[in-house]
């Protein structure tokens, strides 16, 4: 028999969690074909894989591509680290379904909450639909590097159904307007629906995300739709992301969660962090999924596999962004930038002003960075997520008798450097808490946010670091086995969203593959390009150690470099 591609000589990591194997791998069509110790046949394409493992693509189920993908075939960053599939339309926001004339609000939405710049957005979107089935359509006609999926996001649906209404209540009449819409997209292909209760997510205006404030009704009748058009999935961005002032809101939204899950038979998940106004709740939200769990309800917690980490540099934005002297040199290309930066004259002035906000954006920016500056770590040289509280800049500043603010400075001027502000998941300081929401077998790597907050966080990047700091190279706590990660990458995530044709190593499924030199395999530090529509910047981290990545049986990545390979297609449930 001959062969498309065969892998040669690689140790298998199946996906299922069982023991890895010696195996050679026969791709034929698209699909495994074969996997035997040792495969005497003919192939195309022979990929020597001694000394590496060969694992199922990785599925990532939370991406905010709804409208880089409408101008991007290669999808990074997420692409750079072994992801096959991508699921996007998540935390309620998206582009469809939207009212002719209305796109701008789509945009505004998009840009708050996720942090893409609506320029890009503006410049690189080619629309062309109304409805969620047309969007879908004009998708079908694309090609990607992997293949991608979406769901249907709430704040779309109502600003369609309820216009400048959107952040109010619905009516009767609202609620089953929009039933009508989430049946049908269902029906057309979207994989679940989506909905943000936090006051996190505001649109640039300031403005909560449409259905923030939903009723119980209105979420119960939109999950019947769900349900109604053979969908399964029903995504919650819950209240507990922001600062709270009810200690029981995130445990009554769990609850609300599960009684949904109970009525409706839907699988219901819902993003679970460490915040730091409450850093021991997201144990009683954990233990509270399960308590459903046992009565028969899906429900389940999403985790982002590590601290969720703001990225700040003289590049992007920064503590300094507001302030006067450095917007008169923020023009300037980097190089003389950074050259202004090291005048003693203009680092005096600029540490002696005060910010001055223009927008919503730079506000909440502002704020953020006097809230959490001395909690912040330098990243140079390797990107390590997991420092001691005395590499902090607050205490470091303590030590050296010197300003906070002029060591944010003077650090942000080292060759390559960023300030990390591990926003969540850090409250203890370490990931102690990471890894006891890792040992939940229940609880899925699911936000990664590819594609979405592009000048402030790069963690699409979660998947590499899940194979490197927790399998391989965790000093400051336990580590996990390489067979339950690399599970908690594929089958895990694609057994959930029904994608049954994939995230195993087996004959018969798609030779969604990467074979991974886990010995060398190493994060990059993240970099700024300048590479968006409209000249816009965003943040983008790579790996070394990503021999291939195949999609359907292609080779997509070789080495870290796209191929120019396009075998993704459009998911429909």
């Amino acid at each position: 028999m001959s062969f498309d591609l065969i892998i040669r000589g690689g140790t298998v990591v199946d996906g299922t969690g069982g023991p890895a194997r010696q195996a050679d791998v026969g791709v034929l069509d698209g699909r495994i074909a074969a996997l035997e110790p040792t495969l005497a046949a003919d192939a195309a394409e022979t990929i020597d894989a001694t000394d590496r493992i060969v694992t199922p693509g990785f599925v990532d189920l939370h991406g905010h591509y709804d409208g880089q993908i409408t101008w991007d075939g290669v999808l990074e960053p997420s692409t750079l680290h072994g992801v096959t599939t991508l699921i996007m339309g998540n935390c309620g926001v998206g582009f469809a379904p939207v009212r002719p004339g209305a796109e701008g609000e789509l945009i505004e939405l998009m840009e708050g909450v996720e942090d893409i710049p609506g320029a890009a957005l503006w410049e690189g979107m080619t629309w062309g639909w109304e409805t969620f089935p047309q969007y879908l359509e004009l998708l079908d006609g694309r090609r990607w590097s992997v293949d991608v999926g979406t769901q249907l996001p709430h704040g779309a649906v109502r600003n369609y159904v309820m216009g400048n209404r959107s952040g109010g209540n619905a009516t009767v009449e609202d609620v089953a307007a929009m039933a009508t819409i989430v049946r049908e997209a269902i029906e057309a292909g979207a994989f679940g629906f989506t909905t943000s209760r936090t006051l996190a997510h505001k649109a640039v205006s300031g403005e909560p995300v449409p259905g923030t404030y939903a009723a119980d009704e209105e979420l119960l009748a939109l999950a019947r739709a769900v349900v109604a058009g053979g969908g399964n999935i029903f995504e919650v961005a819950g209240s507990g992301l922001a600062p709270i002032d009810d200690p029981e809101l995130s445990a009554r939204e769990v609850d609300g969660i599960g009684r949904l899950a109970d009525a409706t038979g839907l699988t219901t998940t819902f993003v679970l962090l460490q915040c730091d106004d409450a850093p021991t709740r997201w144990r009683d939200d954990l233990d509270r999924a399960a308590t459903w769990r046992d009565r028969g309800a899906r429900v389940l917690p999403l985790i982002a596999g590590r601290s969720a980490g703001v990225l700040w540099s003289w590049c992007v934005r920064h503590p300094f962004s507001s302030r006067p002297s450095y917007r008169a040199i923020a023009h300037l290309a980097m190089p003389e930038r950074l050259a202004q930066l090291r005048r003693p004259d203009v680092k005096a002035a600029i540490l002696a002003e005060s910010d001055e906000y223009r927008d919503f954006i730079e506000t909440r920016h502002g704020e953020r960075v006097g809230r959490t500056l001395a909690r912040c770590f330098t990243l140079v040289d390797r990107p390590d997520y997991e420092q001691p509280p005395e590499a902090t800049l607050g205490a470091r500043a303590a030590r050296r008798g010197i300003s906070l603010w002029e060591l944010a400075y003077d650090e942000m001027l080292r060759d390559g450097a960023f300030l990390l502000l591990p926003l969540y998941n850090y409250s203890d300081g370490d990931q102690g808490a990471v890894f006891e929401q890792l040992e939940d077998p229940e609880a899925i790597v699911g936000l990664n946010d590819g594609g979405a907050h592009v000048i402030t966080i790069c963690d699409a990047s979660i998947p590499t670091y899940l194979l490197t700091h927790w399998v391989r190279d965790r000093t400051r706590g336990p580590r996990f086995d390489l067979t339950d990660i690399v599970r908690r990458l594929t089958s895990q995530p694609a057994d959930l969203y029904g994608l049954t044709d994939r995230g195993r190593v087996q004959t018969g499924l798609r030779a969604d593959l990467n074979v991974i030199d886990t010995l060398n395999l190493q994060l990059g530090m993240p970099v700024a390009v300048n590479d968006l529509p409209a000249g816009g910047t965003r943040l983008l981290q790579g790996a070394v150690g990503y021999d291939a990545t195949i999609v359907a049986g292609q080779v997509t990545r070789r080495h870290g470099a796209d191929t120019g390979a396009r075998p993704g297609r459009l998911l429909r449930s």
